[in-house]
């Protein structure tokens, strides 16, 4: 297979996502939301913090580039929704409401943002799909996106569990600190497959 042959099927992969019914997008956001559950049982529990470190989300920053706009938010509303339900696919096999309202619960909510933000910028900005403008998205997307409300409502349940507020650096070691070689570790996979997989041209 040329260079060009490779170039046209990934255009014509992407012109085929943009172009099918709504019915099919949402088995594809589904699908998504599958794989992050799967991903999210690569799981390393930390004995210091109730957050573990996974790989779901290297699933949260493709699942925007792969669907796009719209429909990667909605495969990890998918995700959080049927895991608050009961459906045991959040991290270490667990599901049910209690985890929304608990230590990780933020998160969860960061990537349904993290995804909407991406998959915008993958479909309107061509030049967003190289690596470096990727690179600057996904950081943005995980460290600000994910993290922030992270970081919140892991505070909040600090506070309602032990009656005091935590201090900054308590809360940034329970966190953000662990994750972050991990996470940049993944920004950088994650945009180099954006960089491969996904035309440079309107689809």
């Amino acid at each position: 297979m040329t260079l060009n042959d490779y170039y046209k099927k990934r255009y014509d992969l992407f012109k085929w996502r943009a172009n099918q019914t709504m019915a099919n997008k949402t088995v594809m956001a589904f699908f998504m939301a599958c794989i992050t559950g799967v991903m999210a049982q690569l799981v390393i529990p930390l004995p210091w913090t109730p957050v573990p470190i996974t790989a779901q989300t290297f699933a949260v920053l493709i699942s925007g580039i792969m669907l796009g706009k719209y429909w990667g938010g909605l495969s990890q509303l998918f995700y959080v929704a049927l895991g608050v339900i009961g459906v045991p696919w959040f991290a270490g096999m667990t599901g049910g409401y209690e985890t929304i309202l608990g230590a990780t619960g933020g998160y969860l909510i960061g990537f349904i943002l993290a995804a909407l933000f991406l998959g915008h910028f993958a479909d309107k900005y061509i030049k967003s799909r190289n690596f470096v403008p990727m690179l600057g998205l996904m950081t943005f997307a995980s460290f600000i996106l994910i993290y922030v409300p992270g970081l919140l409502v892991l505070a909040t349940w600090m506070y309602t569990s032990t009656g005091t507020t935590p201090e900054i650096w308590n809360l940034m070691a329970m966190g953000l600190l662990p994750f972050v070689v991990g996470d940049i570790i993944k920004i950088i996979g994650a945009s180099a497959f954006t960089k491969v997989i996904v035309p440079k041209e309107e689809f």
